[in-house]
């Protein structure tokens, strides 16, 4: 028991929150939610900046602040609209990381029978974005699968 609570003690260092889960596996499942709930936000962030970006005298930054103090309010919208506005893609957590993580979420979703429809697709364009040579990139490049089209 000490040593769990000097684990937990570590930790903090690292971590906003500690929340125990439950019973072993319930962490990876709890990430695959994270991921799945991060995919949607990004490809959505990505398609408003898309839309934004072709709206003739449209200022970006009143936008932002705008919409920043709403309900479109989320982590990526504060740290990343103006990096993906920038087309700037070093920051946080990679594509092929992400990769990586979503094909487990969908692995154990069809083990039990849930649709990821969304997701799938998400993870069909970063792999086309990683065979590209960006799969360093953070995952807010996803952007870039629509100013190509």
């Amino acid at each position: 028991m000490r040593k769990h609570l000097k684990n937990v003690m570590i930790f903090w260092h690292y971590a906003k929150a500690i929340e125990y889960i439950g019973l072993s596996g319930s962490g990876q499942l709890t990430k695959m939610i994270n991921q799945i709930c991060i995919t949607g936000v990004i490809k959505s962030l990505s398609e408003a900046i898309n839309f934004a970006k072709a709206q003739e005298g449209l200022d970006l930054n009143k936008v932002f602040n705008a919409i920043s103090q709403g309900a479109a309010q989320s982590w990526q919208l504060d740290n990343r609209f103006h990096t993906m506005v920038k087309g700037e893609f070093d920051f946080g957590f990679g594509i092929d990381l992400m990769i990586k993580d979503l094909k487990i979420a969908i692995n154990q979703a069809n083990n039990n029978g849930v649709s990821l429809e969304t997701v799938q697709s998400i993870l069909d364009e970063y792999i086309v974005l990683s065979e590209k040579g960006g799969g360093n990139q953070d995952t807010s490049s996803l952007i870039k699968t629509l100013e190509t089209n």
